[in-house]
């Protein structure tokens, strides 16, 4: 259940840190005063994000931008300054407060699976139907997964990665279960599709579902995977990119068309939207 709006000084004083965790992002070195990632708001292979873990503020250093986390869910979200309130108010318990060094030293997201089922939970139906995912598409791709997080009981939507981690969706909140990675669907096919997250995946298999049932697909799970898969691209006759149109899903798009000769951008099939599934969203309520 959605908790009342927390105030903007409890909000600022969230954890930038296990923020960023919950999103899929995480230190790729560390010391006792500060914590370097790869951007979150941009792709890039050397780690020019800094959190201070003392005064708990972000710099991105290729932007010239930072603030409080109030300020990065902004950015992140595109979000006014109360809907970043708002999305910082649910589950707050889960976010905690800024963690000492030696917390950080801990690279496990503390995710422990308890158990796996077919998506057959009502609430992740509904929420299903809520982004117009038909129910046999996400039971075809995803499963009910279960797992406990500080001492509590939580069920989501789970789609596999590459070295057996969870993405972890549900209508209030999205995480993932150690070890963060890249997921590959295969279909043995000589042409790779490339989404950013689990719901451009689903929505391009509504959209396109031909393409989806005679391609290879990667659900990225996260941009700073990009350098991941680069082996993968660089084997397949035709890639097709279908990221964010947002500034970070641009030059991640970009950065690849000049790395790679078989890449195509298919951003333009919804160009007049933020990713596929606000293009199917809008497309479904237009036909009600």
């Amino acid at each position: 259940m959605k908790k009342d709006m927390i105030s903007w000084r409890s909000a600022r004083n969230i954890c930038i840190v296990k923020t960023l965790a919950k999103l899929g992002h995480y230190p790729t070195r560390k010391s006792e005063k500060e914590a370097w990632f790869l951007s979150p708001l941009r792709s890039e292979t050397q780690a020019s994000f800094s959190v201070s873990l003392v005064k708990n503020l972000w710099f991105d250093y290729g932007t010239g931008i930072g603030g409080n986390i109030i300020d990065l869910i902004m950015v992140l979200r595109s979000y006014s300054f109360e809907e970043a309130i708002s999305y910082l108010s649910i589950d707050l318990a889960d976010f905690s407060f800024c963690p000492s060094p030696n917390q950080l030293k801990q690279t496990d997201t503390g995710i422990h699976i308890t158990g796996i089922e077919n998506l057959n939970h009502i609430a992740l139906l509904n929420y299903l139907e809520s982004r117009k995912i038909p129910h046999e598409i996400g039971r075809e791709y995803c499963r009910e997964v279960w797992y406990r997080c500080k001492n509590k009981e939580y069920f989501a939507i789970g789609l596999e990665n590459n070295l057996g981690g969870w993405e972890l969706r549900n209508k209030y909140y999205k995480n993932s279960s150690s070890p963060k990675s890249y997921s590959f669907i295969k279909h043995s096919s000589n042409r790779l599709l490339v989404t950013e997250g689990l719901f451009d995946f689903l929505s391009l298999t509504v959209l396109e579902k031909e393409l989806m049932n005679t391609s290879d697909c990667i659900v990225l799970n996260s941009l700073a995977f990009i350098k991941h898969i680069k082996n993968n691209i660089s084997k397949y006759p035709e890639v097709f990119l279908f990221l964010d149109n947002d500034s970070a899903g641009k030059k991640a798009t970009t950065a690849l068309l000049e790395l790679f000769p078989n890449v195509t951008d298919r951003s333009n099939s919804y160009k007049d939207y933020k990713d596929l599934n606000e293009r199917l969203i809008h497309e479904k309520r237009n036909q009600t």
